[in-house]
């Protein structure tokens, strides 16, 4: 999955691949890999990018194209559970019916909503296309500054 502005929002602060491979302290090819969407950045990563560069993470996945300012966001599980099953129930989805779209199985969405494990950067954005009013930063508890 490649996220759509990481490498836009690099060039933008005049970084070089360098300076990310300092920050995340993986290899230049890892980076690269990110930018051109041959690998995925894991979730963790990419929230560490947004909060050094104040970027909101739907800005940087491309579900918005305005880049809203968020306090840093340190990961809460049962947040995110909390507000996964909210937002499911919210639109009258079953757990299997979510784990189809997002193409994973019933029992491993139910691990993310009973905050047993972080859901991959990928299922989170797949997310938007159930949701329409779907938001990466709200749905991990990131607040508005």
């Amino acid at each position: 999955m490649k996220v759509k502005r990481l490498r836009e929002t690099r060039e933008n602060l005049d970084l070089k691949q360098v300076d990310l491979i300092d920050l995340f302290g993986v290899t230049y090819s890892t980076i690269s890999g990110w930018e051109t969407g041959k690998d995925t950045i894991p979730l963790k990563q990419l929230i560490k990018y947004a909060n050094k560069y104040n970027y909101s993470l739907d800005y940087l996945l491309g579900l918005t194209d305005t880049n809203t300012e968020y306090k840093k966001l340190d990961i809460d599980l049962s947040v995110l559970a909390s507000n996964l099953k909210k937002k499911r129930k919210q639109y009258k989805k079953t757990q299997q019916q979510v784990a189809d779209i997002i193409n994973t199985s019933q029992s491993s969405y139910a691990h993310y909503e009973n905050a047993r494990y972080l859901m991959p950067l990928n299922f989170l954005y797949n997310l938007s296309k159930i949701y329409k009013d779907f938001s990466v930063d709200e749905i991990l508890g990131r607040k508005k500054i």
